[in-house]
């Protein structure tokens, strides 16, 4: 003989409500899990059966003491239900006001853009111009380099890098002056320094 198929989460959940509406009474989850396995709920199951009913608002509880009631009237099914099923016709006429919503704009959209020669005329145009002008900006970018703009910024960039570089070679003589000034008796070390470091006799200002 086959075994007997147990009860599905939804089985279960239906006969522990009953038990609640049959009674209209508190009870401690104890009581609960001796009472479950008379509906077919085996009582190990039974704490999270009655967890996912309070979850969904069908079954309360509440602690008095130290001890947790669970309770349920027919009446908080049918609150449940009603919640539900005015949200859901809340949703779903918000979803028919934005599709009507959507429709209207697709509807201005397409006008004015019905097909016609005259429309297919004017997107070949525009094709047509847009490519002509994907070949110009290839062309520019071929002659960047003799760009007046872009000679005009590396120009300002020279000048920029003359005064930097006429900048350094003072502080270089300032520098220079001032060790001969301190360190008067370190000539030759300090000349050979210099010569290591690429600072020669003919290291001068750029002109």
């Amino acid at each position: 003989m086959s075994k007997k198929r147990g009860l599905s989460l939804e089985e279960k959940r239906e006969q522990m409500l009953q038990i609640f509406y049959e009674s209209q009474d508190f009870f401690l989850l104890k009581e609960l899990e001796k009472m479950g396995p008379k509906k077919g709920v085996i009582s190990q199951s039974v704490k999270d059966v009655v967890q996912s009913l309070v979850d969904d608002d069908l079954v309360l509880k509440d602690k008095i003491g130290t001890s947790v009631y669970f309770w349920s009237l027919p009446s908080c099914a049918g609150n449940q239900l009603r919640n539900t099923y005015n949200k859901l016709e809340s949703d779903l006429s918000n979803s028919r006001k934005r599709y009507m919503e959507l429709v209207e704009h697709r509807d201005n959209l397409k006008r004015g853009r019905e097909d016609s020669e005259e429309r297919e005329a004017a997107l070949e145009g525009l094709k047509a111009v847009e490519l002509h002008h994907k070949k110009l900006k290839e062309e520019l970018g071929a002659y960047a380099d003799s760009d007046p703009a872009a000679v005009e910024a590396m120009r300002d960039a020279i000048d920029v890098a003359h005064s930097a570089a006429n900048r350094w070679t003072d502080n270089i003589f300032t520098l220079q002056q001032w060790c001969s000034t301190t360190f008067p008796e370190a000539k030759e070390q300090l000349e050979h320094m210099y010569r290591e470091v690429g600072i020669t006799e003919d290291f001068e200002y750029l002109q």
